[in-house]
């Protein structure tokens, strides 16, 4: 990863958030769990996806998991070193399981999961010192709009 101030790396981290959010805005619309997520490295996209649970039947079709998934298909590697995991919301036990056995250098999110967020809600595991891999967590970036989308999602389902 380059050294970006902390300017510098807000800017890009509220960028790929905002992206995160159209996906994310875009599962609502299809009956899903407002989530998505961007995998970056280099300031490319190497893959990104949106909830589609009910769309697959599929528990494990989280926006991290598929956008992981097309990560892998497009570097043709089941290890993505320097690679950035953005998600509107922290990503649960499975999905940071899987981004912490995928090498990811960093994960940005927006609003807390307090049900589920192994990224510092219930758990911290990519700072737990018994794994080989850790990595960097910055949550609460775009948190507010994340938040909204997700309470209105499940306003509308009540």
């Amino acid at each position: 990863m380059d050294e970006q101030s902390p300017q510098e790396l807000d800017v890009i981290d509220r960028r790929w958030i905002a992206r995160c959010l159209e996906l994310a805005q875009a599962a609502a619309a299809r009956e899903e769990v407002p989530v998505g997520a961007v995998v970056v490295r280099g300031g490319a996209v190497l893959g990104e996806s949106a909830n589609r649970c009910v769309e697959l039947g599929d528990p494990t079709a989280h926006a991290e998991m598929l956008a992981l998934r097309e990560a892998f298909r497009c570097t043709g590697d089941a290890r993505l070193p320097g690679a950035v995991l953005y998600c509107s919301l922290e990503p649960c036990v499975m999905c940071t399981g899987a981004l912490l056995h995928a090498r990811i250098a960093r994960v940005v999110y927006g609003a807390r999961d307090p049900k589920f967020g192994a990224c510092g809600s219930l758990a911290m595991l990519p700072a737990d010192p018994r794994l080989n891999h850790r990595c960097p967590v910055h949550g609460g970036v775009g948190a507010e709009a994340s938040a909204a989308l997700l309470r209105d999602f499940f306003r509308r389902r009540r």
